[in-house]
């Protein structure tokens, strides 16, 4: 078991995060802006936003708008939209107190298996089975000497991985192993050097074999995320535009036609007539 030596490194090499040092609600914060964001760029956005809104009732008497502008350039912005009916349903029907049974927090809006497992450990220390891309590459190595698992862990992977926890402080192994496989057991380049468990790393012991799995390239430029972003970004920077000013921002106008439609689908944008459109009021 390497409980003793990952924990240990861990208070040694913690960083100092925000969500780290908050109520409940900080922390649920945190895990919606960090879903396939990296630490970097959430921090600046998350600060602001627990100065802003430090409360579910806070945030639940937002306009849409203005959580949409306040998400800033995080990406994914239907995470802001659910955050903000979350902040509603905890208002509404927890008495603004997150809720510290799992299968409670699964019944909010935007709270899937692995947010509602990540609260549990880091919001209210208890015992929950925390697999975040970090974790579940440093296990995938250091058991199994792979050097990427797959896109989804197995039941069997899961059932292992879940016999792992201690009974002691469960919540502080699943902070130390996401923190081991975020800064030092990294997916490019892994700083095999200082790792606290080098020696017990199967991976290590095989001399590093590569991976069969595929690794996937997230493209940025020219797709519809990008043309989406763009339309969203305007409309934070301008209360209302014209659809003969929308179009001028993207140079392929079905992408545009669509982009438009997809967003008015996911409640980012709303229409002012039949030329207008403006971020969400209601």
């Amino acid at each position: 078991m390497l409980e003793k030596e990952i924990i240990a490194w861990f208070k040694e090499n913690k960083r100092d995060l925000p969500w780290r040092k908050t109520d409940a609600w900080g922390v649920l914060v945190s895990e919606f802006m960090l879903q396939q964001t990296p630490v970097n760029r959430v921090l600046p956005i998350y600060i602001e936003w627990m100065k802003r809104w430090p409360t579910p009732e806070k945030l639940a008497k937002a306009t849409p708008a203005e959580v949409i502008t306040a998400w800033g350039r995080l990406g994914y912005p239907k995470r802001a939209l659910r955050l903000h009916q979350c902040a509603k349903v905890i208002s509404s029907e927890y008495r603004g107190v997150v809720p510290s049974d799992e299968s409670d927090l699964r019944k909010l809006p935007g709270i899937g298996e692995y947010t509602s497992a990540a609260i549990i450990a880091f919001a209210f220390s208890g015992r929950s089975l925390v697999l975040d891309i970090n974790i579940r590459r440093l296990f995938a190595r250091v058991f199994d000497g792979i050097e990427t698992p797959r896109l989804s862990a197995t039941k069997e992977e899961k059932s292992r991985y879940e016999a792992l926890i201690p009974k002691k402080n469960p919540h502080l192994w699943a902070a130390a192993t996401m923190e081991l496989g975020a800064l030092v057991c990294t997916a490019a380049t892994p700083k095999c050097a200082i790792c606290p468990i080098a020696e017990d790393c199967t991976w290590r012991s095989l001399d590093y074999p590569k991976s069969d799995v595929v690794k996937r390239v997230q493209s940025w430029h020219g797709t519809d995320r990008q043309c989406r972003g763009t339309v969203v970004q305007a409309l934070r920077e301008n209360a209302v535009l014209t659809k003969d000013q929308i179009l001028l921002l993207w140079d392929v106008p079905s992408q545009l036609e669509k982009a438009l439609l997809t967003l008015l689908e996911d409640g980012l944008i709303e229409a002012r007539g039949k030329s207008k459109y403006s971020l969400p009021r209601n």
